[in-house]
């Protein structure tokens, strides 16, 4: 009998966090029969077939959703599993970001078939990302280095490093674990020496906003903490108008007495420039009030930056 329609995008990488949120949710609900009760429809979006250039110059992060989106407005989905990353800080209406399951590690891999980390690679070495946010902080470590754009999925830029395309990049951590590729990790950054993408590491489940039963089943695979990390991190980004045209890090994390570290930034894209808060709460802390330190912190750094955090200038 089936349950609920998941879609997601068909990349290796979403596939393999996808049946990871489809066993989280059948052990919840007490199902045997995954593919009968919760069905897989795999969905290319605008953002898969893009390869040639950054997300920004085609039209932003929202390019890996709209068409799951439309998919859940028009019933043939259920739930979306989004990389919670990927996912814009303003839903379209009638959809609603209903869960995060257990995070992820969030940091950065650092990958290099010539140096062990970054300050030891030679001087003009060249680093391959699609990242705007990764080429500013390498370009503020080292602005002796060049960055190139190396898009593709995660195979897809392994292979082009191990031609000799770029001598390192950077790829998040958690979707090498997820896909069993963690010993390609030559160094994994500090992320609070050089934070993250808001949000990397965890998962996004968003359905529509009237389907109670989804919403209630999804309850069920909540991850409390994570939640409350990415709440910070999403008010971050959003008082930033964060998009993938602004150069943005940012992590939360969480103790086992409730307290709550963050810390934020935005940068020049050329690295010239970093603008940074760090800040905590004590035991205790909830959504709100990690959303408001985000928010907080993010307004500050807008006004700090200015126009100076933004592509181009």
């Amino acid at each position: 009998m089936k349950l609920f329609t998941i879609g997601a995008r068909g990349s290796p990488l979403s596939v393999a966090q996808t049946n990871g949120v489809r066993r989280q949710l059948a052990a919840a609900l007490g199902v045997l029969d995954l593919d009968a009760a919760l069905p897989f429809e795999r969905i290319v979006t605008t953002g898969d077939r893009v390869q040639d250039r950054r997300l920004q110059e085609a039209g932003g992060k929202g390019l890996f959703t709209k068409e799951l989106d439309e998919a859940l407005l028009d019933g043939r989905i259920d739930i979306a599993v989004h990389s919670l990353k990927d996912l814009p800080t303003s839903l379209p209406e009638g959809i609603v970001f209903a869960c995060v399951p257990g995070r992820e590690d969030p940091r950065d891999a650092f990958i290099s078939t010539v140096a062990k980390n970054v300050a030891e690679l030679p001087r003009e070495a060249m680093v391959g990302t699609a990242s705007l946010r990764r080429q500013a902080q390498t370009l503020f470590a080292r602005p002796d280095l060049r960055v190139q754009t190396l898009r593709g999925n995660v195979d897809t830029r392994l292979a082009k490093l191990a031609l000799g395309e770029a001598h390192a990049t950077y790829l998040a951590y958690a979707g090498l674990k997820r896909l069993g590729l963690e010993g390609h990790a030559t160094a994994l950054v500090d992320p609070f020496a050089c934070p993250p993408a808001p949000c990397q590491g965890a998962l996004a489940m968003t359905v529509r906003a009237e389907d109670r039963w989804a919403l209630e089943a999804l309850a069920l695979v909540q991850d409390a903490g994570a939640w409350i990390e990415i709440a910070a991190e999403r008010a971050f980004l959003s008082a930033l108008d964060g998009s993938c045209r602004t150069p943005i890090g940012a992590l939360a994390r969480r103790s086992a007495d409730g307290s709550l570290t963050f810390v934020g930034e935005a940068l020049r894209p050329d690295g010239r420039a970093r603008f940074r808060r760090e800040g905590q709460l004590g035991p205790g802390a909830g959504v709100d009030d990690a959303a408001a330190l985000g928010g907080r912190f993010g307004a500050e750094v807008k006004a700090e930056g200015g126009d100076q955090i933004l592509e181009g200038t």
